[in-house]
């Protein structure tokens, strides 16, 4: 093992386009961490604090501004909209037969299309995010009541750097390695490893050591699960027929198609927490109205959102849910089973058409099954040890660690497909 980490790490420092992929994307997320570190102006840090300590759509936030969230930057808000932006996008390829051509028919030229318009509508997202959190931050006593003016400037700040944010993130994803969103998520999440660890060490409480050590554990198995889950697939046998050309044979060789369990990765968690977020949003900020219905309205939502067996129900099935969506809209059994028609391929023992694919789906359908309910059941166990040990920061760093072992998993598969390209 150490000896392949050492020959796949002098590949890295000798491949002069591969050592170029990987210092871009040191530099980029360096350069993502120094424009976090910039606050806007008038911030009570003491307020602050308290109110993300009692928040915890907040905490969730701040994982999506990479950290930005925490010091109110002008990466305040992150990727969120974005991500919100492509979920609206991805829900509109089922709505409508002309989006979906585009995204999954028209090759790279339609989804370069298609990521446009999800940067367009990135736009207006982040600009009602941002009007939207200052708002709510200057109702809490955090941000000073700003004048129609100021309060347009810091709107269009916060928006400018969500825009920023997400460039970075696709300059990275076009000339770095690995995905720029999940990348950028995962900086922050890094980032703020060495803040808690101090907290942690401050605030250490020798009677709640068996909770400490259950959590490690339950941590250990939770990194395990991720590795397994994400690594495991069910291989379909594919047969080549054998075809006569001059003097030639070609065919005849068996292989097999390699069906993942998890075939969305860590997209299912992002989404759905992106989701959980908006309605949190939305209540806390109408809780503040001045008509007394809309506002005990407001408040009895968010009173229910806030209740961690609520909480963790919607995100279980959310995440249930956007397991299924996500890989219906990535795995296409029909195209795959026309693919390997015209290649004079098959599957033993199943006609080739409309039967291949009716097969593939029905397998994809059944594995990932065990995908979403595996998914549901991490993202919901860091809630349920929450309740168990009444530790607040559970919850958050549960879902951090999935984001995290998912985002280093793909780095380093797509590292060594890079360097095994190269090696031989």
């Amino acid at each position: 093992m150490w000896e392949l980490f050492v020959r796949k790490t002098r590949l890295i420092i000798e491949d002069e386009t591969l050592r170029s992929r990987v210092l871009f994307v040191l530099g980029a997320l360096i350069v993502f961490r120094l424009l976090a570190a910039i606050p806007i102006p008038g911030i009570d840090a003491a307020a602050l604090s308290t109110y993300l300590a009692n928040n915890q759509f907040l905490g969730l936030l701040n994982i999506f501004s990479g950290g930005g969230f925490s010091t109110l930057s002008i990466m305040m808000i992150g990727v969120s909209p974005y991500i919100t932006a492509s979920i609206i996008m991805q829900l509109m390829t089922v709505l409508s037969p002309k989006l979906k051509t585009l995204y999954q028919e028209e090759g790279d030229a339609g989804r370069q299309r298609f990521m446009q318009y999800s940067r367009y509508l990135t736009v207006p997202l982040a600009l009602i995010q941002g009007f939207g959190f200052l708002i709510l931050l200057q109702q809490n006593g955090i941000v000073p009541q700003l004048g129609f003016f100021h309060l347009l400037t810091n709107v269009f700040v916060i928006a400018a750097g969500a825009m920023l944010i997400m460039w970075i993130g696709e300059l990275i994803t076009e000339y770095g390695v690995g995905n720029g969103v999940s990348l950028i998520i995962f900086a922050g999440i890094v980032a703020g490893i060495p803040s808690s660890l101090a907290q942690f060490a401050f605030a250490f409480d020798v009677a709640q050591l068996p909770a400490y050590i259950g959590f490690a554990a339950a941590a250990i198995v939770i990194t395990a699960g991720v590795v397994f889950i994400t690594e495991a697939e069910r291989p379909i046998p594919v047969t080549y027929a054998r075809r006569v050309r001059g003097m030639k044979v070609l065919g005849g060789v068996s292989t097999y198609l390699p069906l993942r369990v998890n075939q969305s990765g860590v997209m299912p968690i992002i989404f759905a927490l992106s989701i959980l977020l908006f309605p949190q949003m939305v209540a806390s900020f109408l809780a503040q109205s001045s008509i007394p219905l809309v506002a005990s309205v407001a408040s009895a939502v968010a009173s229910g959102l806030s209740n961690n067996w609520v909480y963790g129900a919607l995100y279980f099935v959310l995440v249930f849910v956007f397991t299924y969506f996500y890989t219906a809209i990535t795995f296409e059994p029909s195209q795959i089973a026309k693919n390997l028609q015209k290649n004079g391929a098959f599957v033993p023992g199943v006609r080739p058409g409309g039967t291949t694919s009716e097969y593939l789906g029905n397998i994809i359908t059944r594995i990932t099954l065990v995908g979403a309910l595996f998914l549901g059941i991490l993202a919901i166990l860091p809630i349920i040890l929450q309740g168990l040990t009444g530790i607040t920061a559970l919850t958050i760093g549960g879902t951090a660690l999935l984001i995290v072992v998912s985002v280093v998993l793909d780095v380093v598969k797509k590292i060594d497909a890079q360097t095994s390209i190269r090696e031989y």
